[in-house]
């Protein structure tokens, strides 16, 4: 359980680094923030003492206690450190150590070390690892954004990076209201190249699953429609299938049991994934109820990652450039950090945002239907 002196302390340190106190400006008394957290004078002075020991924030004999500047002692320190921060949603698991790798030996080459922090995809690490950040120093920093479809509760700590003049550029997403440089595949056009090759090979039922708090399965979607549309290919509102984060190893499970267990014309024969990690999950669901891939059921995956050929099943994917795109981003990052007259103005002033092709990868998971 979290002290008092801790939630007093954590609520000033996140309005002074989100940007909420500005360099200079006086903070709450000690009274009002006794009132504030119904705590004693005793615990707001030790939460106060220790932000001022951090150089957060200092005190004017009576005066009262200020918000620090710490603009130049950062760009400073980082200077010397020539280290860089990668933030992803996972770091261990899927394509991530291969977006890592990519861009890790490239910093390093360079003469770069590398931070790295993982969000697990939820909107509270973030803010944690975002005010670690803004506490240490960065020349810049590799974002891949956390639930990128869902409204940022964090988006002042971007504002304050941008405010230190700390270059950042996004991965696989992108938070719109920043409009920030950002390194991403077409994922719309991904989704519908696996929805219309389904749909070239005679499939007619086609279930389609994507997450839906990120943007990538937004995008993914709207191909998948797209491609019915074009194809003049009626789609059946209980073949799109949402899910968010929490549920990825549950809910698509239960649903594609449950459609499968439909004995009849309107049962699926073609499956499209939102990437090769839930395609995998679904293969057991389909061995689990007698039927093969592809004879009975044909399955896209997205992303051609290790697991697209793990399985007996080889998987018909869409291509990510996971190594190429965390090596550019790197380049990027590196060109940023190094132009003397950098000023963060937005991607449409600087250097253009990087669109990835996909492509499709035939393996024996589709055929066409009979």
């Amino acid at each position: 359980m979290e002290t008092k002196y801790n939630i007093v302390k954590q609520a000033i340190k996140s309005k002074i680094l989100d940007g909420s106190f500005q360099p200079h400006q006086k903070i709450s008394s000690e009274s009002e923030l006794m009132k504030q957290f119904g705590v004693s004078r005793h615990t707001v002075r030790l939460a106060l003492g220790d932000l001022v020991n951090d150089g957060l924030l200092y005190r004017e004999q009576g005066a009262g206690t200020f918000c620090a500047d710490r603009t130049k002692i950062e760009r400073s320190s980082a200077t010397k450190t020539k280290n860089i921060g990668i933030i992803t949603t996972y770091i261990s698991d899927y394509i991530f150590p291969s977006i890592i790798r990519g861009a890790e030996s490239y910093l390093s080459k360079h003469g770069y070390n590398v931070t790295l922090f993982s969000t697990n995809n939820d909107h509270g690490n973030e803010k944690r690892i975002l005010e670690n950040i803004l506490t240490q120093p960065l020349d810049g920093v590799i974002i891949e954004p956390t639930k990128s479809a869902i409204a940022n509760p964090n988006i002042n700590y971007y504002l304050n990076l941008e405010r230190k003049k700390i270059p950042y550029i996004m991965l696989n997403a992108f938070y719109d209201e920043l409009e920030p440089l950002s390194l991403t595949i077409d994922d719309e056009k991904g989704g519908y190249l696996q929805t219309e090759h389904l749909i070239k090979l005679g499939h007619r039922n086609i279930v389609g699953f994507f997450k839906n708090d990120d943007i990538q399965g937004i995008k993914r979607m709207k191909g998948y429609i797209k491609a019915h549309r074009n194809h003049g290919v009626l789609i059946n509102p209980n073949y799109i299938i949402n899910y968010k984060t929490i549920e990825k190893t549950t809910k698509p499970i239960e649903a594609l049991s449950q459609l499968l267990s439909i004995d009849n014309v309107d049962r699926p024969t073609g499956i499209v994934c939102y990437n090769d990690e839930l395609a995998v999950l679904l293969l057991d669901v389909i061995r689990g109820k007698n039927l093969r891939v592809p004879n009975d059921l044909s399955i896209v995956g997205f992303d051609d990652s290790f697991m697209a050929k793990v399985s007996e099943v080889k998987l018909t994917t869409i291509q990510h450039p996971k190594s190429k795109m965390g090596e550019r981003a790197a380049s990027i990052i590196l060109n940023m950090v190094h132009e003397a007259n950098y000023q963060l103005k937005g991607a449409s002033d600087t250097k253009e945002s990087i669109v990835f092709e996909p492509k499709l990868i035939l393996r024996n998971s589709t055929k066409a239907l009979r």
